[in-house]
């Protein structure tokens, strides 16, 4: 008996160039509103697929259009080049790469959506003075902590000894270097001393929305408080029981609404 033939179907999506790399990205919602646009920046490790349908609910609850990609290295973007990214790679990400991913697709004032390392761009870009309508914070980076660095060494572990590599491998071209290239960079000691309250949170003026969970093993409440100890604009924060760093996955409900009704004040 032959084998079934199995079709393996791939989406396609629309590119841009931004920072001279080729950026996978997708639309949802409506683009007539004429209510903001929101743009969902996803975690060290995530994708436009990872994000599952939290920005479709999102934007049906709010009205609004929403952009989410995959940044460089990532996703069905352009797959990593370098041997290892720079210790400044969120900021690379938030001063360069983002602003022109924007002016290419002409969004201007966006909500931005943040998750971990995205939810720090985020901050970062709306720290330097770009012009933003709002941010949501979902388990950001202000500081390093070791909690964190240990959680991203048991990470690389698992990589190395169980299916997570394969787990990966769904969501990115090349599961391997998006893997390293996010661990090696969080781990290296010059990275400790990354910080972003003082140069950038101060000069957050929009409004903002922190959530965090409990159970988050990449970070403390530390990281919400000291943002919202900083941070010039009104700053609201969600901290979720029974939640780890993944609040849009493990509280789904609760984060939507609080998405949708931070949203419908801006």
């Amino acid at each position: 008996m032959k084998a079934p033939i199995i079709a393996c179907y791939i989406r396609r999506m629309p590119f841009a160039t931004a920072a001279g790399r080729s950026i996978a990205y997708e639309w949802t919602g409506d683009s007539a509103s004429g209510k903001p646009t929101l743009v969902f920046l996803h975690e060290g490790l995530g994708s436009i697929r990872q994000w599952r349908d939290f920005p479709a609910k999102v934007a049906a609850a709010t009205g609004c259009r929403a952009l989410i990609y995959d940044r460089y290295g990532y996703g069905q973007s352009e797959v990593l080049a370098e041997a290892k990214r720079t210790v400044r790679f969120m900021h690379d990400e938030a001063l360069h790469a983002l602003p022109e991913l924007l002016k290419s697709l002409k969004l201007e004032n966006p909500v931005l959506i943040g998750h971990s390392d995205g939810a720090s761009i985020a901050l970062i870009h709306a720290g330097a003075g770009h012009d933003v309508r709002g941010v949501v914070a979902m388990a950001p980076h202000v500081f390093i902590e070791p909690l964190c660095l240990n959680s991203i060494v048991i990470a690389a572990q698992q990589f190395e000894t169980t299916d997570f590599a394969e787990k990966l491998g769904r969501y990115h071209r090349d599961a391997r270097k998006t893997f390293y290239g996010w661990a090696d960079v969080w781990l290296d000691k010059d990275f400790k001393s990354w910080d972003i309250r003082d140069d950038y949170l101060p000069n957050v003026k929009c409004p903002v929305l922190a959530i965090q969970g409990y159970d988050d093993v990449y970070g403390t409440m530390a990281q919400l408080d000291e943002l919202a100890s900083r941070v010039k604009g009104p700053c609201e924060l969600l901290k979720l029981e029974d939640c780890g760093h993944a609040p849009f996955r493990e509280q789904p409900e609760q984060t939507l609404a609080a998405v949708t009704r931070f949203v419908a004040g801006l």
